[in-house]
């Protein structure tokens, strides 16, 4: 068995999707929502460390934004704002909608040529579990940090 050292936020990225697919949407859909996850997850501990604030609009501003037909699937146990486009179902950014193709760059620049095994062993990983919501946690390996390790 081959071992790769890799960042938390493609893992999660790749994981995600996998989930998504599971749950019934397709390859597009699924690392458009995987993507997004995966940077609520960033945001949220860049909170609590400290790093970022939480961004406050003023009433006037806010009152401006447009209605769209935003919704929130969720996805490993957090809700994931999307929109439905011509494309299929799209995760947002703010306003940004996130494309599957860019997803895809970023997990191939990641991964490199072991996307595909990776993505296969996630695959395995999976169980029918995943679609019943928060069990999906123990279906994933627990992994200890290497500053964590002992020699």
């Amino acid at each position: 068995m081959k071992t790769i050292s890799i960042n938390r936020a493609p893992v999660l990225t790749l994981w995600a999707a996998v989930v998504a697919q599971r749950l019934g949407f397709d390859e597009n859909e699924a690392l458009s929502l995987g993507k997004a996850l995966a940077g609520l997850n960033a945001q949220a501990r860049g909170r609590r460390l400290g790093i970022f604030k939480p961004h406050e609009e003023k009433p006037t501003k806010a009152r401006a934004k447009e209605r769209g037909e935003e919704f929130w699937i969720e996805i490993c146990g957090r809700h994931v704002p999307a929109k439905n486009t011509e494309d299929g179902i799209r995760a947002v950014k703010g306003v940004q909608v996130i494309e599957p193709d860019g997803v895809r760059r970023y997990l191939e620049s990641k991964f490199g040529g072991d996307i595909g095994p990776v993505r296969s062993a996630m695959q395995r990983l999976g169980t029918p579990r995943l679609v019943s919501g928060r069990p999906w946690r123990a279906d994933v390996p627990r992994v200890r940090p290497s500053s964590a390790m002992t020699s």
